[in-house]
């Protein structure tokens, strides 16, 4: 019998999913980004600690993510758009769902490559024309997948990765969002 390796300790998320089910308080997490303006639209974000299970938790290093606009709309392009960070959010967490759940079904994996594009009228963040919402129109995530499986399964790893990614969820079912001034 071949040995599926796709990188995924599938063991270990479904021994912590029979925890949590008996300890819903430790499934409790908190994300946190501390964002830093640093000129025109040009800002730095840096994530470092959250809390979950029970206690606060460090990822191993700091992450900082640089975020400004395009010099097509006069700035000075220091980084990827704030609205681009939702693709490479939902790219990665359903590329990442991909390889979990094959994992878990047995299937190896050769390559995974997922494409999103996101659909965006800038005249509603620009205040041009007050019936255009200000966020995407419209998100299309296009997977290739080279694996050991037929295109059903291949599919069918891709519908169970969208039913689970937390990202994909945030996207298109309502969050309470708190914008507060301290």
């Amino acid at each position: 019998m071949t040995t599926i390796d796709n990188g995924v300790n599938v063991q270990a998320l479904l021994d912590a999913r029979e925890v949590l089910k008996g300890a819903p308080e430790a499934a409790q997490f908190t994300w946190r980004a501390s964002s830093r303006w640093q000129n025109g639209v040009h800002s730095t974000t840096t994530i470092q600690n959250f809390f979950g299970l029970g206690q606060e938790q460090s990822h191993k290093r700091e992450t900082v993510f640089t975020a400004d606009h395009p010099e097509v709309f006069a700035a000075e392009d220091n980084g990827i758009t704030p609205i681009e960070y939702l693709l490479v959010g939902l790219a990665s967490c359903l590329t990442a769902g991909v390889a979990s759940v094959a994992q878990n079904r047995g299937i190896q994996l050769r390559s995974v490559e997922s494409t999103v594009e996101g659909d965006h009228d800038i005249r509603g963040i620009l205040g041009a024309d007050s019936d255009v919402r200000n966020g995407f129109n419209d998100i299309k995530v296009t997977f290739t997948i080279d694996a050991d499986a037929s295109q059903e399964d291949i599919e069918a790893l891709v519908a169970q990765s969208q039913k689970r990614s937390a990202v994909f969820d945030a996207l298109t079912n309502p969050t309470n969002v708190t914008v507060e001034v301290a």
